[in-house]
């Protein structure tokens, strides 16, 4: 089918704009007259200063967890040969299976005053309890530590591929200009990458300020906590709806000057012969083992090890509906992710063909749901599948598992579109114009040309939104049908009631089922076969 670019365009903004139908029904539930503006007065003179305050600091230390850990793993294994960099390439994916709230508990049951080390602490030494310093869990840098290792395989999944695709001619050209090492990676390989790890920040950002789970666990007085408390302790769902479109625009408004900035700098950087890697030898190579090793243990083993000893140590019966969870789980998951990635594809290839603001204004409300809290994005599509029911005379999405898979589109819809949009950054203009000189109609050129070059980023970002899913939990329980638990509200019932032995078994059977499409991203990928070592 030979579609011109103005359907084409036509198509990709009546599918951001369905995306964006429950952020623009909460848009009309904030501008509503009634209520709302007592509650925000309130919370306005008591405690949003502070949460304002609270949200930059926490968002300030994920980034720097997440640039630290994602930037750093991604160059590594893309740009050295070192022990153990084929399984540590996909191992650094896996702390994604683990949700961020489960994550928390268990460093916080392991960590805080009568966890097991500081028991053994007073133990060795004798020291009373409060009698020596011990860095507080339940803190900001706590809880942005948390996030951080939950977070940043985001920015190390896009950053590999980047990383693995520059071109050898640029580096070798910059080297022949007497420019170091040090100054080549800035000067030119840095560059080629930066859009792929802007993407994953601004993922990375928007989860932080819409995390709720595990700053209410750390008792970190956020923006979303002032949301909850508008919503559940004030009941004021105008004034939840306004916070979480002053949320939005913050956002928003980041994202927009983080664009600005980006805009002015061209990325099509792919060649015929991506670099090669080089191979370390001695304490070097083991060091970026090390290295590359850490983020997996402190984001992964750790906390496993710990549901691990906390189930065995309760000895606590396997709940016998853990088969029905782990299939509504998968199931969600699948169709979600199913729904996602052609809708983002195509939208994505039609702001690079087409442009505008028609389409450049339903993207960015498309990716706005991404920013807001999961029980505040089920708010406003209860609203709107309510309407999209009572226009066609029945029960058709309320109360029912493809409301819950819409909500998850219109979550996690901006983690497809970004990292197809990052990989498309990456391919030259010129490209497409000798195709379409050629006389190649526009989905032609994405079927033709773009397809085999994007596979391995469209892996990425269906992995991304695959796991995402399986862990989603606040819109999930706003919307689930009853009696249809996932793994992700499970396990938060049980550690949101201290019972890690509980939470533990479902908490890993979320990652199990993460392990399938990592290996399945691991092969698409080919991360290996992407420039041979020297």
């Amino acid at each position: 089918m030979r579609l011109s670019s103005a359907t084409l365009g036509v198509l990709a903004a009546l599918g951001a704009l369905m995306t964006a139908a429950p952020v623009l029904v909460l848009a009309v539930i904030a501008g509503s007259p009634q209520g709302g503006w007592d509650t925000l007065a309130h919370l306005a003179g008591t405690v949003l200063p502070a949460a304002l305050l609270t949200s930059v600091s926490l968002a300030l230390v994920v980034l720097a967890t997440v640039l630290l850990l994602g930037v750093g793993a991604a160059w590594l294994v893309a740009a050295y040969d070192f022990p153990g960099r084929r399984w540590l390439s996909w191992a650094l994916i896996l702390p994604l299976a683990m949700p961020a709230f489960v994550l928390a508990y268990a460093y916080t049951d392991f960590l805080d005053v009568s966890g097991p080390l500081q028991s053994g602490l007073r133990a060795l030494t004798g020291w009373p309890v409060r009698g020596y310093w011990f860095p507080e869990i339940r803190s900001v840098p706590g809880a942005g530590l948390c996030l951080g290792l939950a977070l940043y395989p985001y920015v190390y999944m896009l950053a590999r591929s980047a990383f693995a695709e520059r071109p050898a001619s640029l580096a070798e050209a910059a080297r022949s200009l007497g420019l170091s090492p040090r100054a080549t990676w800035w000067r030119v390989v840095w560059p080629v990458a930066r859009p792929a790890v802007a993407a994953g920040c601004a993922l990375v950002l928007m989860e932080t300020l819409a995390d709720f789970g595990t700053v209410s666990y750390f008792g970190v007085d956020s923006l979303t906590a002032g949301i909850y408390r508008a919503w559940q302790g004030m009941g004021d769902r105008v004034a939840a709806a306004r916070l979480g479109l002053a949320l939005l625009v913050l956002v928003g408004l980041i994202a927009w000057l983080e664009r600005r900035q980006r805009a002015r700098m061209r990325f099509a950087a792919r060649a015929a012969r991506p670099s090669q890697r080089e191979s370390l030898r001695g304490w070097r190579a083991w060091r970026a083992s090390l290295l590359a090793f850490i983020p997996v243990a402190l984001g992964f083993l750790v906390p496993v090890a710990l549901l691990v000893r906390a189930w065995l140590a309760a000895d606590a019966p396997v709940d016998p509906r853990l088969g029905a969870w782990l299939w509504h789980s998968l199931l969600l998951a699948g169709l979600a992710t199913a729904l996602i990635l052609p809708v983002a594809l195509i939208t994505a290839y039609a702001a690079r063909v087409v442009g505008g603001r028609a389409i450049g204004w339903a993207v960015s409300l498309a990716c706005a749901g991404y920013a807001l809290p999961g029980v505040v994005i089920g708010i406003g599509l209860l609203g709107w599948v309510g309407l999209i029911d009572r226009w066609l005379g029945m029960l058709l999405l309320g109360g029912t598992a493809a409301a819950v898979v819409y909500a998850y589109g219109v979550r996690f819809f901006s983690i497809g579109y970004q990292g197809i949009e990052a990989a498309l950054a990456r391919i030259s203009p010129a490209m497409d114009q000798s195709a379409r000189s050629l006389g190649a109609a526009p989905l032609e050129v994405l079927a033709r040309v773009h397809w085999p070059l994007l596979r391995p980023s469209l892996a990425a970002a269906g992995l991304l939104v695959a796991v995402d899913c399986l862990k989603e939990l606040p819109a999930t329980l706003v919307l689930r049908p009853f009696d249809f638990d996932t793994l992700a509200v499970a396990a938060y019932h049980f550690a949101a009631d201290e019972r890690l032995a509980q939470a533990a078994v479902p908490s890993l059977l979320i990652v199990l089922a993460g392990l399938a499409p990592v290996l399945l991203l691991s092969r698409a990928s080919g991360g290996d076969r992407s420039g041979a070592p020297n």
